[in-house]
């Protein structure tokens, strides 16, 4: 089980991990959606860059432009395209 918050990385970082084609989750702490996720995952949990809006401006001003301006989390980012809030078996499918 997931007991912490996964290890957050800047946007910008976060951006390079997409651009190489990893999964990535722009995520915050207390969201129900994103500790589903991260509960769904499991042990692949690791496998995802994990993305904290509310420790990086830039994060949460990219969850806004690809959510027609509302911070939606989770926002993954599959195969470099945003998906918000998917199905998390859509998200462990992907890795």
């Amino acid at each position: 089980m997931f007991a912490r918050r996964p290890a957050s990385v800047s946007a910008a970082e976060g951006a390079r991990a997409a651009d190489e084609g990893r999964v990535v989750v722009y995520w915050r702490k207390g969201c129900p959606f994103c500790k589903r996720l991260q509960l769904v995952l499991g042990r692949k949990v690791r496998e995802v860059v994990w993305v904290d809006v509310w420790a990086d401006d830039e994060a949460s001003a990219y969850v806004r432009s690809v959510n027609d301006g509302d911070e939606v989390v989770p926002t993954v980012v599959i195969a470099g395209a945003p998906h918000t809030n998917p199905p998390p078996r859509q998200v462990l499918a992907a890795l």
